[in-house]
């Protein structure tokens, strides 16, 4: 207190925080499932460094998972140093890897990118080896049948690029790109072929090419068709009856080609003589069936 009046003294007190120094982002490219120790870029030529700065700031990669890659500190030289395999890593078609590149003395930090760049090594694959269908004969032509699509882990070019349908004379692929569809171009006949096994072959765009393969197993349903029919339009027979006792005849030679029931058509003709002037015929059967008894 000077001379009864107060005197405000106001202090501001400064701290100053150091942030480190982020420059420049790294980007380099490596296939996927390449050998250890393979050299994918020089980090001290790229940051304009060198080898004995790089070597002196302890230049180092830090990842956020493994230490897929790291320096030689003699060199410059980036390399890997674990397995990489996109189909792990990466789920999409695009798949990087980003790292830290750590320099101390002073402090500071580079932004890495490493893109992971798809290899052939993947075969597209079906979910099962069998696929079962059954089709009635009856189908008209035209009609279309979805299928399972083949699976490749793999991307682009190197994924799934188009299907070939082994050759029959029933059935070709629809030009349909994004399905695979099964398009029945000629009727079916199951009296001529009751099954069928097509094969499905699946191939990629990579190089070398790479293929997967199903069979599709085709049963063909019956369709009432075909009538029965006799392996002749009449039949004759002779009866002579020596006694009184009956005779029973069963003819079976009703050649039924149809698999569903349905009535047999046949003219008959009876010729019956007696020896004597009675005497009785009992029955006349066809397949089993009854159809005179008791004629006298």
């Amino acid at each position: 207190m000077i001379g009864g009046k107060g005197l405000l003294a106001t202090c501001s007190v400064c701290f100053f925080l150091t942030l480190p120094a982020v420059h420049s982002d790294l980007s380099y490219s490596v296939p996927e499932e390449i050998r250890i120790n393979y050299v994918i870029g020089n980090v001290a030529k790229d940051l304009g460094l060198d080898i004995g700065t790089i070597s002196s700031r302890k230049a180092r990669l830090d990842f956020e998972d493994k230490q897929f890659c790291d320096i030689n500190l003699a060199t410059g030289d980036l390399f890997t140093s674990e397995r990489i395999d996109r189909e792990a890593l990466c789920d999409k078609a695009t798949c990087t890897l980003k790292a830290d590149l750590i320099m101390e003395n002073p402090f500071e930090l580079h932004r890495v990118s490493l893109n992971v760049q798809d290899v052939n090594d993947n075969s597209p694959t079906f979910k099962n080896n069998l696929i079962e269908m059954e089709i009635q004969e009856s189908t008209e032509k035209g009609s279309r049948f979805s299928l399972e699509e083949a699976h490749d882990a793999d991307m682009g070019l190197n994924a799934v690029q188009r299907y070939i349908l082994q050759k029959n004379e029933n059935f070709i692929l629809s030009p349909d790109q994004n399905k695979v569809v099964l398009l029945l171009e000629n009727k079916l006949d199951r009296e001529k072929q009751k099954n069928m096994n097509l094969t499905l072959t699946a191939y990629d765009g990579g190089s070398p090419q790479r293929s997967g393969t199903v069979v599709i197993h085709i049963i063909v349903l019956d369709a009432n068709d075909n009538a029965p029919v006799f392996s002749q339009t009449l039949f004759q027979v002779i009866l002579r009856t020596p006694s009184l006792q009956y005779h029973c005849i069963q003819y079976t030679h009703c050649a039924q080609i149809c698999q569903q029931r349905r009535p047999c058509l046949v003219v008959l003709k009876l010729i019956i003589s007696f020896w004597n002037n009675t005497g009785s015929f009992h029955c006349l059967r066809i397949h089993g069936v009854e159809i005179a008894h008791n004629v006298v």
